[in-house]
């Protein structure tokens, strides 16, 4: 028997927009956030101005209850650390996050887009979209070349299947034929996910090929196709040569009401703070349809993680309201892009080219080495073994490198290395 509440939600979204109901698996449809603690608790927040004896934590002295030996070494006021943050996470933060995604890509301004609702980093907005909208047995489009915990979100823990194309065209481009046609086979509905810039590739498409990203999907949407589109946004902004510089999210919105575009990125890549876990997932629908969508989504969350770290996201509101956070951030790019750059540079020496090529690659993190004739596993185990090195072996034939945790002085000694474990292989 499906809660009332549940019913709710999807009634409105069937009025406003049958095509993001029909989009919604099974679970999706029976998600919503419940009138429970937390809601009430919200109510005695704003109300309860003698006693507000509501919410599972402890005070003292009108503040969270805490140790001295722990916030002694840490630089905020209590109440922006111990309680709990509400499970869409701190309201400023997700506006202030909006007001940065619409001054980074243009193409969002004036479209209808939801504020963003914070996760537990990329990895579990990916988890979300998962939960809503993927049932066994339907189908995930992406590139051959793709994060490969993609399988455990979802193939293993939702059912799906994924389908693969060629990420590159015979120019280096994105294989804009071969996108269009593996979409084109799928008739009721899919899941397309694109991660630019790529990981493991660390390519990023041009403008005119991500125009024509955008062209092929909307053309299978009018054919009558219902398409969930994530975009994985996961190291967004590092973009080091000529290619598109915002997110696939602002052009793809409101263009046909049988498209969902779902962003979801954070600040884990884009502001190097791996470990403090904050990510969001934004959603572009019409106002109704999003309410729906944000409920749900709050449902998912408060029935796994509950919410998500207060001081995770204290600390990175704090960062981005900083008066030195652009400084510094151009700082790291500049470093990052130098690392891109020396890596082309060492990578055009003509000596690598009996044992590998590389694919194309012009943002984010990683590039991939393509082995001509070595089994990139029996590589990675004696790079290890014998110089120390390590790298992923991502197939049987490519070798992700991770540009970004390897000084640029360094560089070329890594290749150099990596050559003459080719040449080990190869005697």
């Amino acid at each position: 028997m499906m809660n009332a509440l549940a019913v709710q939600l999807n009634e409105k979204m069937q009025k406003e927009s049958p095509a993001i109901y029909d989009m919604l698996s099974d679970l999706g449809k029976n998600l919503y956030y419940p009138k429970g603690i937390l809601s009430q608790s919200a109510e005695a927040g704003k109300k309860a101005h003698r006693f507000n004896a509501t919410i599972g934590i402890a005070t003292e002295n009108g503040e969270p209850m805490h140790f001295r030996h722990i916030q002694e070494k840490l630089g905020y006021a209590p109440k922006d650390i111990y309680p709990y943050a509400a499970p869409q996470g701190k309201e400023l933060l997700r506006s202030i996050w909006k007001e940065k995604l619409l001054a980074d890509n243009p193409s969002m301004q004036n479209k209808s887009i939801g504020l963003p609702i914070i996760t537990s980093a990329l990895t579990h907005g990916l988890s979300i979209a998962a939960d809503l909208f993927m049932n066994p047995g339907d189908v995930l489009i992406t590139p051959e070349q793709y994060w490969g915990n993609y399988n455990t979100v979802f193939q293993i823990r939702r059912g799906g299947r994924v389908e693969t194309f060629p990420l590159f065209n015979e120019n280096g481009g994105f294989h804009v034929d071969a996108f269009r046609e593996t979409l084109e086979k799928q008739k009721e509905k899919a899941i397309v996910l694109l991660n630019f810039p790529n990981n493991p590739t660390g390519f990023t498409p041009s403008i005119e090929d991500a125009n024509a990203i955008v062209q092929v999907i909307k053309d299978v949407a009018a054919s009558g196709t219902k398409l969930v589109v994530l975009l994985d946004d996961a190291y967004f902004g590092l973009f080091y040569e000529d290619s598109i510089r915002e997110s696939l999210f602002g052009l793809l919105a409101d263009i046909h009401p049988n498209i969902l575009p779902v962003k979801i990125d954070g600040a884990t890549k884009e502001n190097y703070v791996w470990g403090l876990r904050v990510g969001f997932i934004t959603y572009a629908a019409d106002p109704d349809v999003l309410d729906a969508l944000e409920q749900k989504t709050k449902g998912i969350i408060r029935g796994t993680i509950s919410s998500g770290s207060h001081i995770s996201q204290t600390i990175l509101l704090e960062s981005l309201q900083s008066e030195e956070y652009l400084k510094e951030k151009e700082e790291k790019f500049q470093i990052m892009q130098g690392r891109a750059v020396k890596t082309k540079q060492v990578l055009a020496n003509e000596k690598y080219a009996p044992f590998w090529t590389y694919y194309p690659f012009n943002s984010g993190y990683f590039m991939c080495l393509k082995l001509n004739d070595i089994d990139a596993e029996e590589l990675r185990l004696h790079l290890l073994d014998k110089y120390g090195v390590g790298v992923i072996a991502s197939n049987k034939t490519d070798i992700r490198v991770a540009f970004s945790c390897v000084e640029e002085n360094d560089i070329e000694e890594l290749f150099d290395l990596i050559y003459e474990g080719c040449q080990d292989l190869s005697k």
